[in-house]
């Protein structure tokens, strides 16, 4: 179904419910689903003279400022899917920060055993010694497999990544992620959402060294001895293989498995403004992926100040101020309050004015639940 039928229709609010709602929230206010399923599919608030969407074909997509949090415009942003390679995005949040660039690591086959049969790969070899960076390039270039379980293994065993990751999306309220595999392999009950991986993503882009991995183009991987062997980024809105570089564009990841279709999250800065765009499954083009993105963030920049945000990302709970004890203010709060938490098991939840202003335009995105994926095991 395309993503381009008319904007949320708005839901009244009176005064005296608004005071009583922000008088009774410790941090946030979570609308339940069964009354939030009619704004499910597409969310957007034209403002006078904004830009229409462009027609899309993908099951679920998203686009954010990503300097505030702000959610432009979503369409089944919370719909639970296979994510592919995308996840590698959390992988990285939760694996990066954990070893210096310059640590050396000699692979074993141990490290390459767990790998899943068909998985896309960048050339790790037993017995070659590498440099964290170098696998940290095999990761984000070639979105190798063998990089990642190496890094994993080194981390303790992909069973205790795994658990990491989970830990780590839990932290950036990506409740609508469940990991299975650090690689982003096709595993029966492994998803994620538009709205989750854009959280990665954004989580991701603070972090200078996944933000300069993401937008290398090219980088000389090792070979064996003294040989080396180039690797190009298979993000094609970044090298332009295919379709049109995009201008501006830093990042960050794309995937592909025969199950889950093509992904991607992409980011991009015009003017000091950087937005990041989540697509999933496209109907059908391995380029359309890229493509939507593109017409996403062209959107998005020619849209500025001409829609109204229908929620926002939620802010890590590790960097939340600890709770107060006083009641949230309502009244004529500011962009800073427009800040989402992140308990949607089964809905969008909104944070102080945040929360109310949505209720009241009726801007809401809507989270159904879906059932997990199940399916045979390709590439990832």
């Amino acid at each position: 179904m395309s993503g381009t039928t008319a904007s949320a229709s708005s839901t009244p609010v009176t005064r005296r419910a608004a005071l009583g709602l922000g008088a009774g929230a410790a941090a946030a206010l979570a609308l339940p689903a069964q009354s939030a399923s009619a704004a499910s599919g597409l969310q957007v608030r034209y403002r006078a003279g904004a830009p229409k969407l462009p027609k899309l074909a993908a099951k679920a997509w998203l686009i954010a400022d990503n300097d505030s949090g702000e959610v432009l415009a979503s369409y089944n942003g919370h719909r639970r899917l296979p994510p592919a390679s995308t996840l590698k995005m959390l992988f990285a949040d939760t694996v990066l920060p954990k070893f210096d660039h310059t640590l050396k690591h000699k692979v074993t086959a141990e490290d390459l055993a767990d790998i899943p049969f068909g998985s896309s790969l960048v050339g790790v070899q037993a017995g070659t010694t590498y440099s964290v960076h170098q696998l940290w390039q095999g990761v984000f270039l070639r979105s190798g497999n063998d990089a990642v379980h190496v890094l994993a293994n080194m981390n303790g065993g992909v069973d205790r990544t795994v658990a990491q990751m989970q830990a780590r999306a839990k932290d950036l309220q990506a409740n609508d992620t469940h990991v299975v595999s650090p690689d982003g392999f096709d595993h029966k009950g492994q998803v994620s959402s538009a709205y989750d991986l854009t959280l990665f993503a954004r989580a991701g882009l603070k972090n200078d060294d996944f933000r300069g991995y993401c937008a290398t183009k090219v980088a000389d991987f090792p070979a064996g001895g003294s040989k080396t062997f180039q690797i190009q980024n298979t993000d094609r809105l970044l090298t332009g293989q295919g379709v049109t570089p995009y201008e501006g564009l830093i990042g960050v990841k794309n995937g592909y498995t025969s199950h889950a279709g093509n992904t991607f999250t992409g980011a991009a800065t015009h003017g000091g403004r950087t937005l990041l765009v989540t697509v999933m499954h496209p109907k059908s083009g391995y380029e359309a992926v890229y493509e939507e993105t593109a017409a996403l963030l062209d959107w998005g920049f020619a849209a500025a100040n001409k829609v109204r945000p229908v929620g926002a990302l939620a802010t890590p709970l590790s960097e939340r101020p600890k709770a107060s004890t006083r009641a949230p203010h309502v009244a004529g709060a500011g962009p800073a309050a427009s800040t989402a938490t992140g308990s949607h098991g089964d809905d969008w939840a909104l944070g102080g004015s945040m929360a109310l202003a949505a209720l009241a335009g009726g801007g809401l995105l809507a989270l159904r639940r879906r059932a997990k994926p199940t399916g045979r095991r390709r590439k990832a």
